[in-house]
């Protein structure tokens, strides 16, 4: 469950809290890649003094989400095709480590949970409902991750997909991808259940790497 601003505040800095607020309105797709974050605007919408959105859209930085230009201000960041591609690469290792890691240690409860997220995008798919499917899909991601047992690898792979979300989310708003990547999570929870490491690691990288392939299929239609 998330917390409100004031739980927030009670063990947050305002910026922290903020770089929170700011993250939730440029993955909730306000903002397009290149958008001017307008200090101004975000300091009148969270009814603040602009330091405090100053501080935090500069900690953001770190994040790839943002870039700051000299004299211009702070922008939602860019990426190039190049760029996306490279990050997908990063990605399909880190994310069949988390399928192999997590097929050693999975519990029932784990299980079902998967079993849970498979059913409901099984049901957002045959009905080509985007709305529903696209959070179900990062979440379930996101909870593969979560529950491998690394750190440091759940830190490295969440970091690279905040970069690619907005990339992420164009290339599942076409009915052949979602029924596709929907079919790759089927094979991909199976190799889990089974506690196979190596088929998960398999299907897990398998999954980023068709993915990519996709977006470069999608990208090559929109020149």
């Amino acid at each position: 469950m998330l917390m409100s601003a004031v739980e927030l505040l009670r063990t947050h800095s305002l910026p922290m809290v903020l770089e929170q607020e700011i993250l939730a309105v440029l993955l909730g797709g306000e903002l397009a890649p290149g958008d001017h974050l307008n200090e101004k605007d975000l300091a009148s919408r969270f009814g603040i003094s602009r330091g405090p959105v100053r501080e935090a859209l500069r900690s953001m930085e770190s994040s790839g989400l943002i870039e700051q230009v000299p004299n211009r201000g702070f922008f939602v960041r860019q990426l190039t095709t190049q760029q996306a591609y490279d990050l997908y690469d990063v990605r399909a290792v880190l994310f069949g480590l988390a399928g192999k890691l997590l097929a050693r240690r999975i519990t029932e409860k784990e299980a079902t949970r998967l079993a849970t997220f498979i059913a409901d995008m099984d049901a957002a798919t045959a009905a080509n409902d985007f709305d529903s499917y696209v959070p179900l899909n990062f979440a379930f991601h996101e909870f593969i991750v979560q529950n491998a047992g690394n750190t440091a690898l759940a830190q490295q792979y969440l970091g690279l997909v905040k970069q690619l979300r907005l990339y992420r989310t164009r290339s599942l708003h076409h009915v052949a991808s979602m029924h596709a990547s929907q079919v790759e999570h089927h094979k991909m929870v199976d190799a889990l259940i089974r506690r196979d490491p190596e088929e998960a690691q398999r299907t897990h990288h398998r999954h980023v790497e068709a993915a990519k392939e996709r977006l470069i299929a999608i990208a090559a239609d929109l020149k």
